[in-house]
């Protein structure tokens, strides 16, 4: 298995265990989504391996995208200059990545023990399934920073809690509890804090006792457009994003997020 800086993978059995090692929020960009989606193509290609647990290191699963890093703030100073390295076309060049982790061939368990927001509630939800806490949040956070939502999650949320709810999670970008994510679909099993990454490796080993060659069958079935579906999915999300991003609201959102308020957006 290849060594990665921003992840570590280690296999027992038939399991995979892919561990984010960004503490404490692990933040996502380009470079952590190719890295895991690197990881599952050699997973993919071992036939020892047949189910993947994705956990983290810290405090959070993933907390999206970090509008406050100042490297991102350069970046987007120089886009508003009309830099052709802006971080837009980085955000597409994100997707194409994102897609990578959709045409994995073989099931995820997502071990969501804090918060899942915005881009990383896309990453939990690429996941298969989704073994959570009490503690963990999932946020599908894009309208309270200006923005649309992104990483596939106009086609997967719907598709996993349905329509209305999905619609009640962008609409409001409200931080849903492990308890209601459970409920809602979510997410699929709440255990204690401390049991969520031993619960999806359980999980793991159990669907890792199958055929290969039928898992691989089945979830091929199942999944089947899935990645083409979001492939589709996020070249609309794009061209949305890059619109909103060059508003004075999004600028408001993020700036409000940073300093823990609410915002003050204006409608344009």
């Amino acid at each position: 298995m290849t060594s990665f800086t921003d992840i570590a993978v280690e296999t027992t059995g038939h399991v995979a265990l892919i561990e984010i090692r960004r503490p404490p929020l692990n933040f996502f960009d380009i470079s952590l989504i190719q890295q895991i989606a690197n990881a599952l193509d050699e997973i993919d290609a071992n036939p020892e391996i047949r189910a993947t647990v994705l956990a983290a290191q810290g405090k959070a699963f993933c907390a999206g995208a970090n509008f406050g890093d100042p490297k991102r703030q350069e970046i987007e100073a120089k886009a508003a200059q009309g830099d052709p390295a802006d971080s837009l076309g980085q955000i597409g060049h994100l997707y194409i990545e994102a897609v990578r982790i959709f045409r994995a061939k073989k099931p995820i368990i997502a071990a969501v023990h804090g918060a899942a927001i915005g881009g990383g509630l896309g990453l939990a939800v690429s996941a298969d399934f989704r073994i959570t806490c009490p503690e963990a949040r999932f946020s599908a956070n894009f309208t309270k920073l200006g923005f649309h939502p992104g990483f596939g999650l106009t086609v997967t949320l719907p598709e996993l809690i349905g329509q209305n709810n999905a619609e009640l999670m962008f609409y409001t970008s409200r931080r849903i509890t492990g308890e209601d994510a459970v409920k809602m679909g979510l997410a699929n099993e709440l255990v204690p804090l401390n049991e969520v990454r031993s619960a999806a490796l359980r999980l793991a080993r159990e669907i890792a006792e199958c055929s290969p060659l039928g898992l691989l069958s089945t979830r091929a079935t199942m999944r089947a457009g899935l990645a083409e579906r979001v492939m589709e999915a996020t070249e609309h999300e794009l061209a949305e994003q890059t619109r909103l991003r060059a508003t004075e609201d999004f600028k408001e959102g993020v700036k409000a997020t940073e300093e823990r308020r609410a915002a003050n957006f204006q409608g344009r």
